[in-house]
This record gives C-alpha cells, sequence and structure tokens, in this order.
C-alpha cells in the first residue's frame, strides 16, 4: 500500500548520484510510489535491478508524478527543469536539491514555472559519488531550505510536510538571495579553503612527511577537498558574485591573525581567536523556542512569505506545516536568543 504525505503519493527523482540516490531510497523508505531517472544506462540498470521503475526516458519517469526532485549537476537543472516541467501536470511540485537558488528560481519563473517550482537545498553531503555512495540515511535530520514565493505558496504549502515528514528534516524557509549568501559563507568558502590547505600540503617540498604527521585539525579542515573536482567547480562558480564577497570577509580575518603573528602579539592573536570561538561554541550550543504561526490560505500571502524568509534569516527553522479548514499552521523553532517573550 502506497502512503501519501501532504497529498502527495508519487514521486520521482531526476538524477541519482549522491543526493538524487539518497533522496530516492529515503522516499521509498517513507512509502511513497517513486520512480527514478538518470542520463546514464549503467545508473538505471542498477537502478532496475534494485526494484525501482526507471525508464529510458526522463518524461516517462515523470509521468502522473505529484512531485519531482531535479538532483542532476548544477549546469543541467535548467533544461531539465523546462523538460519536466512541460512532461508533468499542472498540480505537480517541483524542486531541486542544487546548492544555489536565485538564478534557477529566476530562470523558473521566467519559463512560466514559477507557480509550482520551489527551490530547495539539503544541507548534507560526503566526499563520495554517485548511486553506489546514496544512502537513505544520509539527509536524516538535515537542514533543508526551500525558498517559498508568493506565486508558488500553495506548491510550497504541499511540499513543505513531505520534507519535514520523510526526511525529518529542519525545514529552513528563506529567499533564493538569502540562501545563496548564506552558503557562500557557511559552505561555499569552506570548499575555497579546504581546497588551499590541501593543495598547498600537495605542493609543499615534505609532502610526505606533512602527511605522516596530519591529525584531526587537517583532516577535519580539507575533508570536502576530497568531493568531485567537477562538482566543486560547478558549485563555487554558480554563486561566485556572493563567493567573491565572502570570501574578502574570510581573507581580511586571516590577514588579522596574520599581522598578530608577525608583530608577535600575543594578546591581538587571542582576542581574535575568542571571537572564533565564539561563533564554534554556539554552533554546538544553540537553543531552540518552538512557536506556532497561523495564517489563512486566502489571506496575505505576502506577509506569510515575508514570516517564513525572516524565520530562516533568524536561524529558525520549521519541523511542522498542516492546512486544514482554511488555515496553514507552522511549528517554527527560534533561537533562544531572538524569539519573542
Amino acid at each position: 500500500m502506497v502512503h501519501g504525505i501532504g497529498g502527495m503519493a508519487r514521486a520521482a527523482v531526476v538524477g541519482t548520484g549522491l543526493i538524487g540516490g539518497s533522496v530516492l531510497l529515503r522516499l521509498r523508505d517513507a512509502g511513497l510510489d517513486v520512480t527514478a531517472w538518470d542520463p546514464d544506462p549503467t545508473t538505471r540498470r542498477h537502478l532496475q535491478e534494485q526494484g525501482f521503475a526507471c525508464p529510458d526516458t526522463v518524461e516517462e519517469a515523470v509521468t502522473s508524478r505529484d512531485v519531482v526532485f531535479l538532483c542532476g549537476p548544477l549546469p543541467t537543472l535548467p533544461e531539465m527543469l523546462c523538460r519536466v516541467g512541460v512532461a508533468t501536470a499542472e498540480e505537480c511540485v517541483l524542486t531541486d536539491v542544487g546548492s544555489t537558488k536565485l538564478e534557477l528560481a529566476a530562470f523558473a519563473t521566467a519559463q512560466g514555472f514559477g507557480h509550482r517550482f520551489v527551490p530547495g537545498h539539503p544541507m548534507a553531503g560526503a566526499d563520495r559519488a554517485g548511486i553506489t555512495s546514496a544512502s537513505a540515511a544520509l539527509l536524516d535530520r538535515a537542514a533543508w531550505v526551500l525558498c517559498p514565493a508568493p506565486s508558488g505558496m500553495a506548491a510550497f504549502r504541499r511540499l513543505a510536510p513531505l520534507i519535514i515528514e520523510a526526511f525529518g528534516a529542519r525545514l529552513v524557509p528563506m529567499s533564493p538571495a538569502q540562501h545563496d549568501t548564506v552558503v557562500a559563507l557557511s559552505s561555499h568558502v569552506p570548499h575555497l579553503l579546504a581546497g588551499a590547505l590541501a593543495g598547498a600540503v600537495q605542493e609543499a617540498p615534505l609532502r610526505d612527511a606533512v602527511l605522516g604527521l596530519a591529525a584531526g585539525s587537517f583532516r577535519d579542515g580539507s575533508r570536502v577537498a576530497a568531493a568531485p573536482a567537477e562538482r566543486t567547480a560547478n558549485m563555487l562558480l554558480s554563486n561566485r558574485e556572493r563567493v567573491i564577497e565572502e570570501l574578502a570577509r574570510v581573507t581580511a580575518f586571516l590577514e588579522g591573525l596574520a599581522e598578530a603573528v608577525r608583530a608577535n602579539d600575543v594578546e591581538a592573536l587571542a582576542l581574535q581567536y575568542r571571537k572564533a570561538a565564539s561563533a564554534r561554541a554556539a554552533l554546538s550550543g544553540r537553543r531552540f523556542v518552538a512557536r506556532e504561526h497561523n495564517s489563512s490560505v486566502a489571506g496575505d500571502v505576502a506577509a506569510e512569505v515575508a514570516y517564513l524568509w525572516g524565520l530562516g534569516a533568524a536561524g529558525g527553522y520549521l519541523s511542522g506545516c498542516r492546512v486544514r479548514a482554511g488555515t496553514v499552521s507552522y511549528i517554527a523553532h527560534l533561537p533562544a536568543n531572538t524569539a519573542p517573550a
């Protein structure tokens, strides 16, 4: 028996690499009727052998679906969005898992799909690739960004319960611009720093000796440098303006550290590290306060979107979204230091 969540019982996943494959496995475990498609024939055969419906064309895979997850490489998403949009009904919600949102959201609107396309990004991954690295547990309880817009609130209200319930996600609502700015510093610049650290070691005269003594700080700091190079390059270039802006912020702080070292100034160096330690402590010590927020389905959509964007910008998330009797009810969680009394 197929179980629906939020009125969605039939899903399709287009592109079944690490993230797409993990989405596929989790949706099946959640009890949905899920089909798959991948441009690679070997991957399609592998999925068929695992018992998935995986036809030879994407159009066959997405026909009669309630929701389609677009999970291919970033450069392929605009074309695939158009193909899937044309092949699906108006009631079908479209979403993606790409690591940048602004350009694709604007493209979807320009192509006439903005009312049913909800840009998405699960904040999870690994330094591996491909369907054989996928896991139904990879996205467990991850922060999952969705970008609601006034024209697409009906689609957002349908998709949000699926993301929350099927994946146990902390759903973070943001505007596409907010998302791209935030991930530049939280995800994309760290990839640059990891590449710089690991690359410098690769070129060091005593490379093998350095690797022989590499401990946790090097392994943690360079981990994402092992991710597929082309995937990382696509991610960085798709958000290049914001990456450059936030890299300048990091470079300025790094120069402050370097200047303190050059000046042999222990107090200045310790001050900089105390600032850094505050952010690190806040990452693991955050407390949240739950609040219910209700909006009329037929009410002020712009105000509802503004509330959701504000929640994400404040570091909050949703753990519930339910539409009943003309009212949409959100269970929101705000950091304790920002939550109203």
